[in-house]
């Protein structure tokens, strides 16, 4: 897929992509696997970073879309999202470790695959995510994107966790069943949006 193709797909609002991701492959320097679960954030958000406009904590999420944009949260763990289109953003909160597992589990110090990528800030550290990654455009290397390999299971939507505003919004995303999710989805229900949106 070319880098127009890449930018075009998180050229949109954050939800609609939040909900394409899922099931898409996702790698760092050839570390990775397939992602199953999102949580999106726009501008108009009173959760979202950019909901103040910018600052020097969160340029990055008014750079063009398909940047990374990537936070400390609790003072400990590294998170990363995909910037897209008006200062929205995907969080990206956990993924099927396949990819480079045993760095992961050097990375993580434990082996247990269900336990290395199952929330940002597990997937963070799995993945090897630094500061010096905020801003860099995720059409370049050591990023890589692609499209699942044939059908997965629907994606389910509910409330984004550990927020305390905008808590109606149901723009978390995962894949049913998966047991790599970070949290169960209570009560799960099959999202509504773009169901059949284009994926890179």
């Amino acid at each position: 897929m070319s880098a127009r193709d890449l930018f075009e797909f998180f050229d949109r609002p954050s939800p609609l992509v939040a909900r394409a991701l899922v099931g898409c492959a996702f790698s760092i320097d050839g570390v990775g696997g397939t992602l199953v679960e999102t949580e999106a954030y726009t501008r108009d958000d009173e959760a979202s970073h950019s909901f103040r406009g910018p600052r020097s904590s969160n340029a990055a999420m008014f750079g063009p879309p398909a940047t990374a944009y990537v936070y400390r949260i609790y003072g400990l763990h590294l998170c990363l999202n995909f910037v897209c289109r008006d200062a929205g953003a995907v969080l990206v909160r956990a993924l099927v470790p396949e990819m480079g597992l045993q760095r992961m589990a050097e990375r993580r110090g434990l082996a247990n695959p269900r336990l290395l990528c199952s929330g940002p800030g597990r997937l963070g550290q799995a993945l090897g995510i630094h500061l010096a990654m905020n801003g860099v455009s995720l059409l370049d290397a050591p990023f890589a994107l692609k499209a699942a390999d044939g059908p997965h299971a629907p994606v389910i939507s509910g409330p984004r966790i550990g927020i305390s505003r905008a808590q109606d919004r149901l723009w978390r995303f995962g894949l049913s069943g998966s047991p790599y999710l970070s949290k169960p989805f209570n009560p799960p229900c099959i999202s509504l949006l773009d169901q059949e949106g284009p994926a890179p």
